[in-house]
């Protein structure tokens, strides 16, 4: 009786008099059978273009393409390049001229300090605001959190991070350098 009643239109008379004609389509007459396995891509995007940091050492960091950068870094949603900084003492306005050069112009540039409680000089980031560079100075674990979030909301963000010194673990991780002598491996280290 139900795919009778959904089939036809039907007039309802509402509280206030009017005539109204109503139609409903068809229930569909089979449910999801598949194998059991769900799965959801986040916001139906697919984000492996995109650069993200995965994990981090005092020695550099692992990026989801699986590059290991050396060193302090400076990222971008798809580019990142070697910072030529050594410590959170050498962030200077000189050495932040990249981020303010870019165009599109970025929303906000996330500075990892390397650890937490590390400060960026007041008058670096008195320029910053007066350029209208939104800014956020995190220790590195966090910074390299955000960027990610950032990034993958579609944000035009920017990341300066140094390696921390140290590095909290979650879980067992293992970060190894490759031996440059197998010549079937390449430059990357892994």
């Amino acid at each position: 009786m139900l795919r009778q009643l959904l089939r036809i239109p039907h007039t309802v008379i509402s509280q206030a008099s009017s005539i109204r004609k109503i139609s409903a389509t068809k229930l569909l007459q089979h449910n999801y059978e598949g194998d059991g396995k769900t799965t959801v891509t986040l916001l139906n995007r697919d984000h492996k273009h995109l650069i993200m940091v995965n994990s981090l050492s005092p020695h550099g960091f692992r990026l989801n393409n699986g590059i290991f950068a050396v060193g302090p870094m400076a990222v971008f949603p798809r580019t990142i390049l070697q910072w030529n900084i050594k410590s959170v003492e050498d962030i200077t306005p000189e050495s932040l001229s990249l981020f303010l050069l870019l165009e599109p112009k970025i929303d906000i540039l996330v500075i990892g300090t390397g650890n937490k409680g590390e400060t960026v000089n007041p008058d670096v980031l008195k320029m910053l605001k007066a350029r209208k560079v939104s800014t956020e100075v995190l220790g590195t674990e966090q910074a390299c959190s955000i960027f990610n979030f950032l990034n993958v909301e579609g944000r035009c963000v920017a990341g300066a991070f140094i390696p921390p010194l140290d590095v909290t673990l979650y879980e067992e991780e293992d970060f190894h350098l490759i031996d440059f002598k197998k010549e079937d491996q390449g430059p990357y280290l892994m």
